[in-house]
């Protein structure tokens, strides 16, 4: 597929820059006449783009996603992650997933969807930065908001094999750090030793996890039927004969709809400030802990009697309705009120792996999806 190959190309790994990429994608549709918007980072080193295609005015459907990438370094690639290759019924690079298989399928039907002529609006909206907390799509929003253009509603296209997916869990995600007093490691009970103290929190917020796992509450529709405690980060010492003065470490909540988070960071908070900063300042006056916020993806939880569920069972030919444990952009646009599903092609088991591919049947799928949205969406 032309347009994949093309898009793969663009090495568009969250540390980097998209520019390349969006401008492309821009000049792409200057010449079916689309209204586009461009919302950048603060450095004005990567871009958002929201672009209007047909009819302008209120209403119509987005459909969504983002142009970021994970890295690759470390993954043992078999090929040139950034240069699509096709093998067995499949196509290989960074991206062929999550997400720039379903960006490059609206793209190459584009033409297509002009040629038949919309009756209503077609809005496009590709987003920097989601792999590293949903952040660009937050901008893209606000204009939005102050430009007064709401979509009707919104398709995501995350990879769920093309299946409708109607709710997410949402995301918190934290960094804790925890100072001590370095000194001899003969003299370990006169320092206050920072990655142990860590281990301690880290074991307590795994006994939540457990507690979670065993006890509930689960929503069976899940792939992952509970909330989820994860600490994923960790950095401490100098050496091993140094008390180590500092250790940080990032955790984070995936929580069900109807699952309060920051129950979870009081019981962390309380468990660190009651049992274990005593300790360490009986040694130690300024020893202790200090919990920031990293990230937060809201949840995601569209009822099955949204019409755009109807429209994505209809496009997809599935009358499945799925959930799924991982984040999507699809909550930040449900929450501006713009009712969203998720359904693109692919699977989540492929994404931030090496030798990451979709199926050239989910290309095929996705295809015949928007082609459907076509029948609806443009003249006789």
């Amino acid at each position: 597929m032309k347009m994949l190959r093309k898009l793969i190309g663009f090495p568009t790994v969250s540390r980097d820059s998209n520019l390349e990429l969006i401008y492309y994608v821009r000049d792409c549709l200057k010449p079916y006449d689309a209204d586009i918007r461009l919302t950048h980072d603060d450095e004005k080193r990567k871009a958002n783009l929201f672009a209007t295609l047909g009819p302008r005015g209120e209403g119509g459907i987005a459909l969504s996603g983002h142009t970021d990438v994970v890295p690759t370094e470390g993954q043992a690639w078999d090929t040139d992650p950034f240069n699509m290759v096709e093998k067995d019924g499949r196509l290989y690079g960074r991206g062929t997933a999550d997400m720039k298989g379903f960006i490059a399928c609206v793209l190459a039907l584009v033409p297509e969807f002009m040629e038949r002529g919309l009756k209503s609006p077609l809005h496009l909206a590709f987003s920097y930065d989601e792999e590293v907390g949903c952040i660009g799509v937050g901008r893209l929003i606000s204009d939005l908001r102050r430009a007064g253009i709401r979509p009707r509603s919104c398709i995501v296209g995350e990879p769920t094999e093309m299946r409708p997916v109607i709710a997410h869990k949402g995301k918190k995600g934290y960094r804790c750090t925890v100072r001590g007093l370095a000194g001899h490691s003969a003299y370990a009970p006169r320092g206050v030793n920072a990655v142990e103290y860590a281990a301690e929190a880290i074991a307590f917020l795994k006994n939540l996890a457990r507690r979670h796992r065993d006890q509930g509450p689960y929503d069976r529709g899940f792939d992952v039927a509970y909330t989820t405690v994860h600490s994923g980060v960790i950095h401490g010492g100098t050496a091993l004969n140094v008390i180590p003065h500092e250790c940080t470490f990032d955790f984070e909540f995936r929580h069900l709809p109807g699952d309060d988070p920051d129950r979870l960071l009081h019981e962390f908070n309380d468990y660190v400030r009651s049992r274990l900063e005593p300790e360490m300042r009986a040694v130690h006056a300024t020893a202790g802990f200090l919990i920031e916020p990293l990230s937060e993806i809201p949840v995601l939880d569209t009822g099955p009697e949204a019409e755009v569920v109807a429209l994505a069972q209809e496009l997809s030919g599935s009358s499945e309705i799925g959930k799924v444990s991982f984040g999507t952009e699809g909550s930040q646009f449900h929450r501006a009120g713009i009712p969203t599903v998720v359904c693109g092609p692919g699977s989540i088991a492929q994404a931030h792996k090496p030798n990451e591919y979709v199926d050239l049947d989910q290309i095929a799928r996705c295809e015949d999806f928007l082609r459907r949205l076509m029948e609806r969406m443009c003249k006789a």
